[in-house]
């Protein structure tokens, strides 16, 4: 079977199933149905969707995911080989599989003699039939069978002949692939190599017919991506992973790092033409269905990837890319940052500049100025490298282009506490100065910062009605120096968002409130200042 756009390496993505048993991941029916069609739409050869026999809530995603259209992604329901003492068409468990109506089954079995015995609780022989009657059984029912070996290659150290006869039970049955699993997580690279190779000396030695040998690691020694490319490497045609990582205990191999190093490294195409450069917005995406937050030191497409600080490195990536960076961060999707601080030096502070002033330069006489304002900034307490928008503001001060939008005038914040369990709930008053007029409102919120930025884009949307989009998407809070305890100075990191961006504010005080006023100020005026420039962009379309 080969695939629609003839890739050379084929992946299977089972973070519905193999992810789904990571601590703090759970996914509805519908995270589950919208999971599967970002996955198809990145360009996944299979995904492994879960085990339709072990609860109803996966009944009913096969269920309702049978009308689902996908342009290259194929379905797989999950199972075991036959139970210990039951003939296949005897175990509902079995049953269940055919009922799901996937295409293609992944059927796991035991490779490890120590399994076998103290775990399953059979004999060899009993599990060698195990795994040959089931794939047989099942092939018979006209599915496509992906054998996943488990335990492959703890079972290979420990007895090698009896964990490539468990394999050839499956090749002799029918398997269309023969994926080799390190449960455990445990196994170094070059023992993965070996394995690897000694499977493939055996599928070349046996019948014409060859089925992809593949490969399923776990992270649990950190070196989840290190297996899967070396097995890659020793010859394997087919990669199992989650796209972010999610898995049992520590995890699995992250397909979102593997999938660059397959097709920028290794030279072998393994996702459909135009798709890798969809690869940082989907995995966010992914992240968001799931709930979590996709680390920052992710490799490709994590927001610190291809971020620069250190001014050596920063000149040195504007003068040659390749001296700081493996690959183009544009090959997936992601984007080269230059983090704003008093190590940062002129040349990164020049190239962020340029995007408010495309003239501005090393020498720049407004360069130095900001690089003198971020060094008094920073010792106070300040930190513009996780505060983009901020930091554009503070270079239209420098050039004198800021002209505010707003002025607050007066803000009241007040928290109530009841007794008895009741929760908590604050109120926000404020005045603002907008265009020659003076505009009042109030609002509650959830805590005080939630209910001053409710009130102030409450007093403003009157001017400026997009700010009817902007919500906070986070916020962060940093005690800068512990040392005058309660009084010391705290730092406020806001995210925003209308939906279609996100950007990020600080602000810095004593009172965590006036720091939170000053990064909720800087969120807003950067959001009206930037419509403010689209508008005027003879790009604009126009009302």
């Amino acid at each position: 079977m080969q695939h629609e756009d003839s890739i050379a390496v084929e992946l299977l993505d089972t973070t519905l199933r193999d992810g789904a048993q990571g601590q703090g991941i759970s996914f509805s029916v519908q995270d589950k149905l919208s999971l599967v069609q970002t996955l198809d739409e990145l360009g996944m050869t299979w995904i492994e969707a879960g085990n339709p026999g072990s609860n109803p809530k996966d009944m009913e995603f096969f269920r309702l995911a049978s009308g689902l259209t996908l342009a290259h992604a194929r379905l797989c329901a999950f199972g075991s080989t036959r139970k210990k003492g039951l003939s296949p068409e005897r175990d509902p468990r079995l049953k269940s599989l055919l009922e799901a109506e996937t295409e293609t089954l992944v059927i796991f079995g035991k490779s490890w003699d120590l399994q076998v015995k103290e775990v399953l609780g059979v004999s060899l022989e009993e599990n060698r039939a195990m795994i040959a009657e089931t794939l047989a059984f099942l092939k018979a029912k006209g599915r496509t069978v992906i054998y996943d070996a488990e335990h492959f290659f703890d079972g290979w150290r420990a007895n090698p002949e009896y964990a490539l006869i468990s394999v050839q039970e499956a090749l002799d049955a029918g398997a269309d692939r023969i994926v080799l699993c390190d449960t455990n997580g445990g196994n170094f690279p070059d023992c993965i190599a070996r394995g690897t190779a000694a499977v493939l000396a055996l599928r070349r030695a046996g019948e014409e017919r060859a089925p992809l040998v593949g490969i399923h690691a776990h992270n649990d020694a950190d070196m989840a991506s290190a297996c899967s490319l070396a097995a890659v490497q020793a010859g394997c045609r087919h990669v199992q992973g989650t796209l972010l990582g999610f898995g049992e205990r520590c995890g699995n191999t992250s397909l979102a790092a593997v999938i660059p190093s397959i097709a920028l490294k290794l030279g072998l195409s393994c996702l459909p033409a135009g798709k890798l450069e969809r690869l940082f917005e989907l995995s966010h995406r992914v992240a968001e269905i799931a709930n979590v937050a996709l680390p920052d030191t992710m490799p490709y497409v994590g927001a610190h990837a291809f971020s620069h600080k250190a001014g050596m490195h920063a000149d040195g990536i504007l003068k040659v890319r390749g001296s700081f960076e493996h690959i183009d961060p544009a090959l997936v999707g992601n984007d080269r940052h230059f983090l704003m601080s008093e190590v940062g030096g002129r040349s990164a502070i020049a190239e962020r500049a340029k995007k408010i002033d495309p003239a501005i330069t090393k020498e720049d006489p407004v360069t130095a100025a900001l690089a003198l304002r971020l060094k008094t900034l920073e010792a106070g307490g300040w930190q513009f490298e996780g505060a983009d928008a901020s930091f554009e503001l503070l270079v239209r001060q420098e050039l004198g282009t800021y002209k505010p939008q707003f002025r607050i005038e007066a803000y009241r914040v007040v928290s109530e506490h009841p007794s008895g369990g009741v929760l908590a709930c604050s109120h926000a008053w404020v005045k603002v100065w907008v265009e020659g007029q003076h505009e009042i409102a109030a609002a509650e919120g959830e805590g005080p910062v939630h209910a001053l930025d409710r009130a102030l884009r409450r007093a403003l949307e009157r001017f400026y009605p997009a700010l009817e989009q902007v919500r906070l998407a986070d916020f962060k809070v940093r005690v800068i120096d512990g040392k005058d305890a309660t009084a010391a100075k705290v730092r406020v990191l806001i995210e925003s968002t209308d939906g279609a961006s996100a950007w990020s504010t600080v602000g810095v005080s004593e009172d965590i409130i006036e720091a939170s006023r000053a990064a909720l100020v800087d969120a807003i005026e950067y959001k009206l200042i930037g419509d403010r420039e689209r508008r005027s962009s003879p790009a604009f379309p126009g009302p």
